[in-house]
C-alpha cells in the first residue's frame, strides 16, 4: 500500500521557521520525484518545490525561492521542506506527492497532473 505521511505543520509567527517531513512507503522511492504542494483557503493547489529522489535535482516556485529548502534522505524514504522567513501568505495545507520520474526537466514534479500519489496534508498557519 502506498503511503505518504506529512508531519511538522503548526502555528508560527511571521519570520519564523518550520520543517515539514514526508515519509513515503509502498513504492520504489528512487524511481519517483517528491513534490510539496499547498492549498490556501479559496485558492487552487499550487506546487512549491520538488526533488528527484535519484538525481536530487530540485525545483522551487518563485514565491518560495530563497526561503524554502527541499532535501531527501533516501535511506529513510523521507523528504523534508525547511521553511524559513515564513509569511502570512504561506498559510495553507501542505501536501506531499509522488510522481514517477519523467524526463521533462526539473519543473514537472510541481505540476498536479504528473503526480501519482498524494498525502493527506499538514496545516501551516503563519500569524502576522
Amino acid at each position: 500500500e502506498v503511503q505518504l505521511v506529512e508531519s511538522g505543520g503548526g502555528l508560527v509567527q511571521a519570520g519564523g521557521s518550520l520543517r515539514l517531513s514526508c515519509a513515503a512507503s509502498g513504492f520504489t522511492f528512487d524511481d519517483y520525484a517528491i513534490g510539496w504542494f499547498r492549498q490556501a483557503p479559496g485558492k487552487e493547489r499550487e506546487g512549491v518545490s520538488c526533488i528527484s529522489s535519484s538525481s536530487r535535482t530540485t525545483y522551487y516556485a518563485d514565491s518560495v525561492k530563497g526561503r524554502f529548502t527541499i532535501s531527501s534522505d533516501n535511506a529513510k524514504n523521507t523528504v523534508y521542506l525547511q521553511m524559513n522567513s515564513l509569511k502570512p501568505d504561506d498559510t495553507a495545507v501542505y501536501y506531499c506527492a509522488a510522481g514517477q520520474y519523467r524526463p521533462y526537466g526539473s519543473r514537472w514534479c510541481v505540476l498536479n497532473r504528473f503526480m501519482d500519489y498524494w498525502g493527506k496534508g499538514t496545516l501551516v498557519t503563519v500569524s502576522s
